[in-house]
Formats: structure tokens, sequence, C-alpha cells
């Protein structure tokens, strides 16, 4: 096996969007070792009395998001008349497509909240394909446990310790899987990757260590070429996600809610959405 280096590390930086919800964001619009992830948000807040102000209706074209939550929820509506809910390790998904408006409420748990959303890019071909949307309970996921190891499968196949896993969400499969991964402290895992994808990870708690190498909370790895990932976790144990997929290696433009390929595509999609032409 040929052992993954981090080539790139990313930290993530505070953020203010929709009502003024504060996030910490690791953008990769144009980052080739990212591709076909776009961007990766992550918001955490304490329990309070104050209702979430979320994010109002706002349009999206051409691209996919996934919204995973590890502590409260998120409820989602949008202009096809979807209506959805989220709450403590489940994940939504939606692919905007040709267009679409949505709004996305936060709802806490006694924890508080704490929940990532992913940007995903659709290939050219897809772009204005109708927008899709699909909820999935925790329990619906995939998990594992393993020996100071546990993980949940959103999305694609991983194999832990000799077990073949597989996530739910078919539909972003074939763009990227989608795993969160918990280690104990000093835990070492490997995991077989295809040489032709890009992988990168997202530490949210705790260290991992990688060939010399620390990535810390709110850090984000990048790995070149290799058909294995082997790393540790620290002293306080680690928790992650993992993300892999093969790059699309097309043009990125991108403005505010929307991702094309060319300049005039979004000149086309900012007409479109203020002519009121979005579903």
């Amino acid at each position: 096996m040929t052992q993954r280096k981090i080539i790139e590390t990313l930290t993530a930086q505070p953020n203010a969007e929709g009502a003024g919800d504060a996030i910490h964001r690791v953008s990769g619009m144009q980052h080739i070792g990212m591709d076909p992830i776009l961007m990766i948000d992550e918001f955490r807040a304490e329990h309070t009395d104050e209702p979430g102000r979320g994010f109002p209706p706002h349009p999206h074209r051409g691209m996919q998001t996934l919204t995973y939550m590890k502590q409260g929820g998120i409820i989602h509506e949008d202009s096809l008349g979807n209506h959805g809910k989220i709450s403590n390790g489940g994940a939504q998904w939606m692919s905007a497509g040709r267009g679409i408006i949505h709004s996305e409420v936060p709802t806490q748990s006694e924890q508080g909240l704490h929940g990532f959303q992913l940007w995903i890019n659709l290939l050219a071909s897809e772009k204005l394909s109708e927008p899709r949307y699909r909820d999935v309970n925790t329990e619906d996921l995939g998990h594992w446990l393993g020996k100071g190891a546990e993980a949940v499968i959103i999305s694609g196949q991983w194999q832990l310790d000799g077990d073949m896993l597989e996530g739910p969400l078919e539909e972003l499969a074939n763009y990227v899987a989608i795993m969160d991964l918990s280690l104990a402290p000093g835990i070492q895992i490997e995991i077989p990757i295809s040489t032709k994808e890009n992988l990168i990870g997202y530490v949210y708690s705790g260290r991992v260590e990688l060939q010399g190498s620390k990535i810390i909370e709110r850090q984000m790895l990048i790995t070149g070429e290799g058909d294995e990932l082997a790393f540790t976790a620290g002293e306080s144990g680690a928790n992650l996600l993992l993300m892999r997929g093969l790059p699309l290696r097309e043009p990125v433009v991108h403005y505010g809610p929307f991702v094309m390929n060319t300049n005039k595509e979004i000149e086309s999609t900012l007409r479109d959405y203020q002519s009121g032409r979005f579903p």
C-alpha cells in the first residue's frame, strides 16, 4: 500500500451567513485538491432560549448541499413544496439543479447546536437538471463500531478493519463518499482509498497525527496520491469528517449561491432568478 501524505492544511475561518449565524468555513471553489467539494461550513452554538434565526429563503443553482447535524436540527422548506426536519445525527441532501429557493431554520437540543453543511459540485451536464431533495434520519445512516473507533457512513462505500460499509445516500455517492469518524486516544486506523480519488478530512474535535504532521480542531487536511490513509488520534482522541470523490476537473465560476462553469452561465442564472423563472 502507498500511504497518502498531507500536501496542504487549511484552517476554517469565521463567517456570518443567513440572518447572522456564526459559522466556520473552509472554501475551495477552485481548489483542485478538494474537487468535487466546494465548501465546508461548521456551525456550533451553546444552548439558548432564543429561537434560531437560520437562513431565510435564498436561491441555488448548479450545486448540491449536504447538511449533517450532530446536535440539534434543521427545518427545510423549498419552492418545490418540500418540507423536512432532521435532528441529532440526521442528514439532508439537496441537488439544486436548474434552480431552487429554500430556507433552513436551526432547532436546538439541550446540548445546543452543532452541524455541518457541505457544498458539492455538479457536472456541467447536470447543472440544469431537475432539483431533488431527501431527508435521512440518524437510524437510517450506516453505523460501525470497532475497537476504540466508531463511524457514521453518510454516502458511498468505506472499508474499515476489513468491513465493507455503505451509506444510504446513493444519489450523493455518485459524487462523494462521506464518513463521520470518531477515534479514542491513540487509536490508529488505516483506510483503503482509490488512487483516482481526491481525499480530504476535516477535524472538528481533538487531533490527528499523520506522518509527522499534527492536524488540530477546525483544520482540514488535503492529501496527495496513494491508495491508503493511515493516521493516529491524539491524546484526547479525534472526531473528523472524511470525504473522497473523483475530481470533476471542470471550470468553476461562483457567484453567491450559484455555481456554474462560465461567466455567461452566471449572467443567465441571475436573469432567470430576477425574472422569477426559478421553480
